[in-house]
């Protein structure tokens, strides 16, 4: 992209008044469009050529002139265009995990050291979520210094409570190895991903797996510490072909599960779930976890 005016300031590069001036004419003129989300910090440093603290500055312009939603750590603000709107209305929408959980892993790569802790049944979703940020690392489109994401999962000898056989205790084993051949694809195809980075983009990551004593009833994504996605894993019967054969299942969807998003700053509730959510995983994650062997 090229600037639609040169920089006042003597330097090749505008000042973060200057930006704030080019962001705000087109939110004006509609280039940026009301209830639409930002670019990304790591996308305006790159088209203008300043440092993130320039592009900080004038987005607090923005904000302050009630052109913007409330900015947070985990995603960039939306448009609010020339008159204020209610901020967050359009974040606290629940959407579906397939549709709701890549944007808001993109928006938590924008930051500079990006935080995931994530609780769930296979790690198909987060999965997926992550193929759109690491193919941006991979061609420099974002740059973040370090990447740590958590993740819980249930163990390998665990008696799960779903997914299992509806009806013929006989086919228990043939669905409990399927689970586990999925969450262990998953969950290394992921691993070996964000690895991937360290020598793509010099990255500091770090990807650590633990193994809980349950079956996890909901999912939870938390990002950069300042934002809680949350779900129920609704359980329902369907069939599903293994090795061949029908077996009649009682298991769950997560692709399907709505999500809820609550946002640290984004009053009392919000802030209370999402300090609440990070006790809680760190609870898990520090006593009744154990290591996790993603092998076969």
């Amino acid at each position: 992209m090229t600037l639609e005016r040169g920089a006042t300031n003597g330097t090749t590069k505008p000042s973060s008044e200057e930006v704030a001036d080019i962001l705000r004419e087109r939110i004006r003129t509609g280039v940026l469009k009301t209830g639409a989300h930002m670019p990304t910090q790591a996308q305006l440093v790159e088209e203008f050529g300043v440092e993130r603290g320039a592009i900080r500055k004038a987005v607090e312009h923005l904000k302050a002139e009630g052109m913007l939603t409330a900015v947070t750590r985990g995603a960039p603000p939306r448009i609010a265009g020339t008159t204020p709107v209610v901020v967050g209305a359009d974040d606290d929408e629940p959407q579906q995990t397939a549709a709701l959980l890549g944007p808001k892993i993109l928006a938590a790569f924008g930051e500079p050291d990006v935080r995931i802790d994530a609780l769930c049944l296979t790690a198909e979703s987060l999965a997926l979520a992550l193929a759109e940020p690491l193919q941006r690392i991979r061609s420099g489109r974002l740059t973040p210094r370090s990447v740590k994401v958590r993740i819980l999962l249930p163990d390998r000898d665990l008696d799960l409570a779903f997914p299992r056989p509806a009806d013929d205790a006989e086919d228990a084993a043939q669905v409990h190895e399927r689970w586990l051949h999925l969450r262990n694809i998953q969950g290394g195809a992921l691993r070996h991903n964000l690895l991937a980075m360290r020598s793509t983009r010099d990255l500091d990551v770090e990807v650590t797996f633990k193994a809980l004593p349950f079956t996890p009833p909901v999912k939870i994504y938390l990002l950069n510490d300042a934002e809680a996605l949350f779900a129920y894993y609704t359980v329902t019967r369907r069939e599903e072909q293994i090795d061949g054969s029908p077996v009649e299942l009682f298991d769950v969807l997560g692709s399907d599960s709505t999500l809820f998003t609550f946002n640290g700053d984004g009053g009392v509730r919000d802030e209370a779930f999402v300090a609440q959510s990070s006790m809680w995983f760190e609870g898990l994650w520090t006593t009744v976890a154990t290591d996790l062997n993603l092998e076969p």
